[in-house]
């Protein structure tokens, strides 16, 4: 089994940054791809990042795309979103999600085996 943590989440004031962190832990760690989602209330979840583990390669929602970054540390298992020029409308739980395996789909939820428990992220205007 496969755990993750996040961490870093907070309450910042508009156009200020936040950096969240996501460490997985367990027997075996063989995730291709780890992501960030969030869910604001009453709203469905949303996408906002993606990374393969080899390689680099990563992904964006278009509502993040140029403000946030998305990067990982394979020493420390240890997946990173650094959150620039935040907005209002970013105010969410970000939750950090991963793989078991490739997995070609990795914009939706269905797509991921492992899910944190969620970081409150708030931006006041």
């Amino acid at each position: 089994q496969v755990q993750l943590v996040e961490s870093g989440g907070g309450l910042v004031q508009a156009g200020g940054s936040l950096r969240l962190s996501c460490a997985a832990s367990g027997r075996t760690f063989s995730s291709d791809t780890m992501g960030w989602f969030r869910q604001a209330p009453g709203k469905d979840r949303e996408f906002v990042a993606a990374i393969r583990w080899s390689g680099g390669n990563s992904y964006y929602g278009d509502s993040v795309k140029g403000r946030f970054t998305i990067s990982r540390d394979n020493a420390k298992n240890t997946m990173y979103l650094q959150m620039n020029s935040l907005k209002p409308e970013d105010t969410a739980v970000y939750y950090c999600a991963a793989t078991q395996g490739y997995r070609r789909s990795i914009y939706y939820e269905f797509a991921y085996d492992y899910w944190g428990q969620g970081t409150q992220v708030t931006v006041s205007s």
